[in-house]
């Protein structure tokens, strides 16, 4: 993790190595780098993760945006963000204005977005005049009586985070009343259609801001998309239901995995992907996600070697290290890849030099024990 000074560039901070895929993740108005605090460490395991704060909020200056600010001008800020970084493409996820954010980068700049999550937002925010009239309080009283009830308009009653509350209160009051007045103007309800980057839509099922029929709508409009509604979810659902927005996002962005899979049930069969998946448990489903996204989505799937190569390589190296329950999976695997059987005891024969005799005598066992029971199962 970093958190680089940005002069007047909206403050960030970023988690993930610096080689993984980049995702860019935006804040609802009030709210600081803080609100994807939960959910943040866990993607920067696949990617690469920027967090912004808005204009005036967290550590960005106020003087970013000004009166009559626009959503066109903070994705413009966005974009800035991510030049500076030097990425190109990225995939993107915001809540309610960064989720706005999120639909005007995919319409306007497609070229750079790579993947899109729009979380309990909407393409328009039930017109100019509630904005309006938050604006011109804010300007003529400052953040304190919003702030004070800034729960109630955030969360399910009973629930809190205190952080995201004082985020609220510290902000700069002229830069969230310009936030406002980019929420007053905005409306791209007739350009959804346009949007080409696969889209995910997360309702939260007791958000009274943005309720679920605001992310139906955007749902209906975006060809392709998906929407997945949160049950005890208000309006800051990274916040309050993190699990349930990780699983959602990392589904939606994690294309390896979904490859990994596909790639994993040819090589090792249906059964088998269905058995081990069927065990996954809370506890191992990180490392099952890990399995599918490194060893079958980026190894098994890179062009370099074929599968035959890969299973002789593969099976060698079990021998080597004495996983012979791995080694029975991995014959029959080979088998799948188009290995014949004196193909594969040829490569045992191989480790027997370089692996040592004891070792191949067991390999060999495994393998005669597999190659007889695929052949009974064929007659």
């Amino acid at each position: 993790m970093n958190t680089k000074p940005t002069g007047k560039l909206l403050h960030h901070r970023t988690d993930g190595p610096a080689t993984a895929p980049p995702l860019i993740l935006g804040p609802s108005l009030g709210t600081s780098t803080a609100l994807w605090d939960a959910v943040a460490p866990e993607l920067a395991v696949t990617h690469r993760v920027v967090r912004w704060d808005l204009p005036g909020h967290g550590g960005s200056p106020a003087d970013l945006i000004g009166p009559d600010a626009t959503v066109d001008e903070l994705a413009e800020l966005v974009l800035s963000l991510a030049d500076s970084l030097g990425i190109d493409r990225f995939a993107y996820a915001g809540v309610s204005l960064g989720g706005a954010v999120g639909l005007h980068l995919a319409v306007h700049h497609p070229e750079r977005v790579e993947s899109l999550a729009v979380i309990c937002s909407s393409a328009h925010f039930n017109g100019r005049a509630p904005w309006e009239e938050r604006a011109a309080l804010v300007r003529r009283e400052g953040l304190g009586a919003l702030a004070d009830n800034a729960p109630t308009r955030w969360f399910t009653p009973g629930f809190t985070v205190p952080a995201l509350v004082e985020d609220h209160r510290s902000a700069a009051p002229e830069a969230y009343a310009a936030c406002c007045d980019a929420l007053a103007a905005f409306d791209i309800r007739d350009e959804l259609s346009a949007i080409s980057a696969p889209t995910l839509l997360i309702a939260g099922r007791d958000d009274p801001a943005t309720p679920p029929a605001h992310l139906r709508e955007i749902a209906d409009a975006v060809p392709g998309s998906m929407l997945v509604e949160l049950p005890g979810a208000s309006h800051l659902a990274p916040a309050e239901r993190p699990e349930a927005v990780l699983t959602a996002l990392r589904a939606h962005f994690n294309g390896d995995a979904e490859r990994g899979i596909r790639v994993r049930r040819e090589v090792l069969g249906d059964a088998h992907v269905d058995r081990a998946q069927s065990r996954t448990t809370g506890f191992t489903s990180r490392f099952q996600d890990f399995i599918s996204r490194y060893a079958w989505g980026e190894i098994w799937t890179d062009p370099t070697l074929s599968r035959r190569e890969r299973s002789m390589i593969t099976m060698t190296a079990l021998v080597a290290h004495g996983h012979y329950d791995e080694l029975a999976m991995h014959v029959r695997a080979a088998r799948r890849n188009g290995l014949t059987p004196e193909e594969i005891g040829a490569v045992l024969l191989q480790t027997a030099v370089y692996c040592g005799v004891p070792a191949a005598n067991s390999a060999f066992a495994v393998a005669q024990r597999v190659l007889a029971e695929e052949e009974a199962a064929e007659s």
